[in-house]
């Protein structure tokens, strides 16, 4: 018995031990990636792009926070996620305060510039989930990491789709148009994330 809970211990440790790595790893991603975006963004004068780099220091802040609590109790990393799910909703409230700027200030981004921070981000945002995806099935802080990781995926995938739409119309719509739909993918994730970290601390309680 001694011997068997020993190995579960040794397991345990292992397995946060890996979590870390990973987390550290897609941390320092996550924010070179953000100042790519955000540079790109005020060259390019895109709301989508901004909103994709508010989203990478969003979830650089995340993961930061998910490496502190590797290894607590559960409620503890409940909490966490409920912080998660807040920081999720104040991007998509950034990204509502940008699109309503545009749409008194409109502008034609520049396609060019849009394209190639799109495709670095989309690359970046697509290895972040690799890494992530053993873990997605895993306790509450994990599972709300790679929750982040994967909206990261399809905001790279709308944003250089907004690339191709401004330099198909030649118009500032496309632009406008993805940086919507990724409000409403942020709003969608938040209240999945908090609905999720309010079940894991209702059973704690229980």
């Amino acid at each position: 018995m001694a011997d068997s809970c020993c190995g579960k211990t040794i397991e345990v440790r292992a397995l946060e031990a890996r979590q870390k790595r990973v987390l550290v790893t897609v941390l320092a991603i996550n924010a070179a990636t953000f100042l790519m975006m955000v540079t790109a963004a005020i060259l390019a004068r895109s709301s989508s792009l901004l909103s994709g780099g508010l989203d990478n220091l969003g979830d650089a802040l995340t993961y930061g926070l998910s490496l502190a609590v590797v290894g607590a109790s559960v409620p503890a990393k409940a909490r966490v996620a409920v912080f998660k799910g807040l920081l999720i909703l104040g991007a998509a409230i950034a990204v509502g305060g940008q699109i309503a700027w545009r749409l008194m200030h409109p502008a034609v981004p520049l396609f060019e510039t849009m394209g190639v921070a799109a495709l670095l981000n989309l690359a970046a945002n697509a290895v972040c989930l690799w890494l992530l995806s053993p873990y997605r099935h895993g306790d509450v802080n994990m599972a709300s990491v790679w929750e982040c990781s994967r909206n990261d995926v399809w905001e790279g995938v709308a944003v250089l789709a907004a690339a191709a739409g401004v330099w198909l119309f030649g118009s500032g719509w496309p632009d406008l148009v993805v940086a919507g739909a990724l409000l409403l993918l942020f709003l969608r994730s938040a209240l999945r994330v908090l609905a999720s970290a309010r079940r894991e601390l209702v059973a704690a309680r229980g």
